[in-house]
């Protein structure tokens, strides 16, 4: 059956998927080959914030104490808080703080998480945290100005429902939000703070315990957070992890949870943000490098705007190392870049998002049509991808009756068609073809690089009574975006197709024969 589709837009397109996008830890981004891809990322993509851990960990040098004249005393440094800052600033795109993890000068226990130690227990002087706090939201403010660091939120931990993220209960992460939003607060009454950062698998009442207390303790919150993950138990292996799926739909039931977890709360309509989400938890899981991951999380992107007011991909770019150095150009990393910025397939979904207009016509289970003021359409098409590992579909097809140019409108469309599935756009698979090489050289390299880069095609398509029909083949795990944009014929009047060869006996006008 064709979907006719309504000439006059239904919504606006959120655009909830690229307002954040995540990062490893705050000091990788010093490293040249993470600016190079983030600088990729914003000039094809355009993330507005960015999110990642570790702002106040040793690796950033904020927290100095030191001892003088038998005193204990403590110097905040900024010089990487700078460099950072200024480079994502640089790129066009601003943080998104996420306050964690605890100085070890300042920690009341030794618990770590990650590679890199993150320190994962509260302080142990609570006046020198809430300094800390003020030290660096006050730079921020002297250094980059009132008007724009109120646009940053302001995220109050990690996960503090976790026991890695958490060595504590969650009475005292209350209390680190309550001697934490105050000092934000403290700074200046405009600043956004909130929390409270949950990983998936918490119960409701969690979250609704944490809304009493901040209700009852009057403390200023400005936003809600939680993360969202689709996978199960890990199943190790060395050097990865392999996790069950459930479908896609689980992650938009997480993003839709806190509203209603929140319901009857005094933080039921503040907004929401999903400050990590992605498939696997796991950054070595294979299934991030695939072209099924770009087919499961199309319909994430294209729906997860009408429940939450961010969701924040985890994350840019492979330039990572949670479980340690990556050991292969692939090897399951969040990425939607692998080192030295090869493209994902997930990489091209965000891609083609960034070129879909801002007026929604159609939205269905397998496609979301949109039309630009140019009078251009632009239709997003995906193939059914199985979680639970079922042969990849081919052949499916999305048939389309869309609108172009006036409703009386008859000559032609210039059809433009980018892809990535299976036999596209998949450096994973050319990879795999390669034999997985752990180390891969120039040749190599520009050989993965060019098989990231999408199918392209194009045609011209038939229009009457203002309406153009297509019909959308699509491969295994495939993604698709066709564009379509009315004809204005400018052929000159002199011009054969059947003459280009110079041959055929048709009369020339004579003006056009003269030099």
């Amino acid at each position: 059956m064709r979907i006719v589709v309504p000439r006059q837009p239904t919504a606006r397109l959120s655009d909830a998927w690229r307002h954040c996008v995540g990062t490893g830890r705050f000091d990788l981004a010093l490293r040249r080959d993470y600016q190079e891809s983030l600088d990729l990322v914003q000039r094809e993509i355009g993330f507005r914030y960015i999110r990642g851990h570790g702002l106040l960990s040793d690796g950033m040098g904020v927290h100095r104490p030191y001892d003088y004249a038998g005193e204990r005393r403590v110097r905040h440094a900024f010089t990487y808080v700078d460099q950072v800052v200024d480079a994502y600033l640089g790129m066009g795109i601003a943080p998104f703080l996420e306050l964690g993890f605890m100085p070890s000068g300042l920690a009341s226990g030794d618990d770590t998480v990650f590679w890199w130690k993150g320190n994962i227990t509260p302080p142990r002087d609570e006046k020198e945290w809430a300094d800390l706090v003020r030290a660096v939201i006050g730079h921020l403010v002297d250094r980059y100005g009132i008007d724009q660091v109120r646009r940053w939120p302001i995220e109050v931990w990690n996960e503090p429902n976790l026991a890695p993220f958490w060595s504590a209960d969650q009475n005292a992460y209350h209390r680190l939000y309550e001697v934490t939003s105050l000092a934000v607060k403290e700074v200046d009454a405009e600043l956004q703070v909130g929390g409270p950062s949950l990983a998936p698998g918490y119960e409701d009442e969690w979250i609704q315990r944490f809304a009493e207390f901040v209700e009852a303790r009057d403390l200023p919150i400005d936003f809600v957070s939680r993360h969202a993950y689709s996978s199960g138990p890990v199943q190790p292996v060395p050097f990865g992890a392999h996790q069950t799926l459930m479908p896609a739909s689980a992650l938009l039931e997480q993003f839709g949870a806190p509203r209603r977890q929140l319901a009857g709360t005094g933080l039921a309509d503040l907004p929401l943000h999903i400050t990590e989400f992605n498939s696997s938890y796991r950054p070595d899981n294979p299934v991030h490098d695939t072209a099924f991951h770009a087919a499961y999380l199309a319909p994430v992107l294209v729906n997860g705007g009408d429940l939450a007011d961010s969701f924040s991909y985890w994350t840019f770019s492979d330039v990572f190392e949670e479980v340690g150095i990556p050991t292969a150009p692939f090897h399951g990393g969040f990425g939607l870049l692998t080192h030295r910025q090869i493209k994902k397939p997930t990489y091209h979904l965000y891609t083609f998002m960034a070129e879909m207009g801002e007026q929604v016509l159609a939205r269905g289970e397998d496609h979301l049509v949109t039309w630009h003021g140019d009078g251009r359409v632009t239709v997003l098409a995906w193939a059914p991808a199985d979680p639970a590992g079922g042969d990849p579909v081919d052949g499916h097809t999305v048939r389309l009756s869309l609108p172009v140019g006036a409703p009386d409108a008859q000559g032609s469309a210039f059809a433009r068609r980018r892809s990535v599935s299976e036999d596209a756009g998949n450096p994973w698979a050319a990879w795999c073809e390669m034999g997985r090489p752990l180390a891969p050289g120039d040749r190599r390299l520009d050989a993965l690089r060019e098989a990231a880069e999408p199918a392209r095609s194009h045609r011209s398509v038939p229009v009457a009574g203002g309406r153009a029909d297509v019909d959308l083949v699509l491969g295994r795990n495939e993604v698709t975006l066709l564009e379509l944009t009315p004809v204005v014929d400018e052929t000159p009047e002199w011009w054969s197709d059947d003459r280009l060869f110079g041959l055929g006996g048709e009369d020339v006008d004579a003006s056009v024969n003269r030099s």
